[in-house]
């Protein structure tokens, strides 16, 4: 491409939404964001907006643990809202710094190890704020499906850039909007696409809560509540992993592939490795939701620590009764929490 047919976006969301492609191995390919939710934020104010529900000059709310805070932030600056965001006592000096220069006011919960105490702190402000201020417009990014629109145009990129073949997503839940929202998106085309989520131990949002992992982190991977944007009958497989596990694999990603990933990233990689090579003939690709910056300290410092991914291995379970640390995967077979699951892909994979 020459310099006189270079794109000049409008708005820096324009041009930090767009993600990279990168092909990892024959049959895994990444997505790579500098911050995935700034499409859930901008699709979601963009349609409040048009329908009405939020007029400019008004106040969006909303609780983080990071990423999302900053895509809704920058979201009110390009359409001339206010923002104030709760944020999770896990939100560094940067993302606070960036926070407050678009001018949003953030309120940041006391220092905490207990990160299930956090989000409830979190959600107990906002409805607190909202009691006081009823003008401000609460996102709820864990719970609006508005937040799925966006993800369309995530679709379309894949679909455009691998048009053939079929295909496994692999992604972090998190608050189930981008892995829902770019499966359901991509299942109009081909309802054969698969979806595979990751999740933490720890997580409520399928099952895990009965475990403790002390390094992990649930905020933005998994849940300490229930979230209602997580659609659970979008799932074909789910895999559980610790925090040595999605360290390894974050660490591997850099040296393997000179990707610089943030932990759910890693966590992704380390499951659509693991299910590409018993699926050949599918396509898996990998969310990369955001680069490795705020995960310096806790995993990239520490690199020397990490364990060699190539000799990790899930233990295959066929209900959550069997959960058990440190890897864990499961057919969840696009089905209802609670209901049991059915072992859609075990004979295909025996074969």
């Amino acid at each position: 491409m020459n310099a006189m047919s270079a794109l000049v976006h409008e708005h820096v969301t324009d041009a930090i939404k767009t993600p990279a492609l990168i092909r990892l191995e024959p049959n895994v390919v990444l997505i790579r964001f500098e911050t995935l939710k700034v499409y859930a934020a901008l699709g979601a104010v963009r349609s409040l907006l048009a329908n009405g529900t939020v007029r400019k000059g008004q106040t969006l709310i909303d609780s983080s643990s990071g990423i999302y805070a900053l895509a809704l932030a920058m979201a009110c600056h390009r359409y001339g809202l206010r923002c104030h965001i709760v944020a999770s006592t896990t939100v560094d000096l940067t993302m606070r710094s960036q926070l407050e220069i678009l001018g949003a006011t953030v309120d940041q919960m006391p220092p905490s190890d207990d990160l299930r105490l956090d989000q409830r702190r979190r959600v107990a402000r906002v409805h607190e704020l909202l009691e006081r201020h009823p003008g401000m417009h609460w996102m709820r990014q864990y719970h609006d499906p508005v937040h799925y629109l966006g993800y369309g145009e995530v679709a379309d990129l894949v679909a455009r850039a691998l048009p053939s073949g079929p295909l496994t997503v692999v992604g972090s839940v998190g608050t189930g909007a981008s892995t829902g929202g770019i499966a359901r998106s991509l299942r109009e085309r081909d309802p054969d696409v698969r979806l595979t989520g990751v999740q933490p131990f720890g997580s409520v949002t399928f099952g895990s809560e009965r475990f403790t992992d002390p390094d992990a982190i649930i905020a933005g991977i998994g849940s300490a509540i229930p979230f209602g944007n997580v659609d659970h009958e979008l799932y074909d497989r789910i895999h559980w992993l610790d925090f040595v596990h999605a360290m390894a694999a974050t660490v591997g990603l850099m040296r393997d592939h000179a990707v610089f990933a943030g932990l759910s990233t890693g966590a992704a990689y380390l499951v659509a490795g693991w299910e590409a090579v018993r699926n050949p003939d599918r396509t898996h690709v990998v969310i990369g939701a955001d680069i490795g910056h705020r995960y310096t300290a806790r995993v990239f410092a520490r690199h020397r620590e990490a364990v060699d991914p190539a000799g990790l291995a899930p233990r295959e379970i066929a209900s959550l009764d069997e959960l058990a640390l440190p890897w864990a995967a499961m057919d969840w077979s696009r089905r209802r929490f609670g209901i049991p699951a059915q072992p859609l892909y075990r004979k295909e994979r025996a074969s």
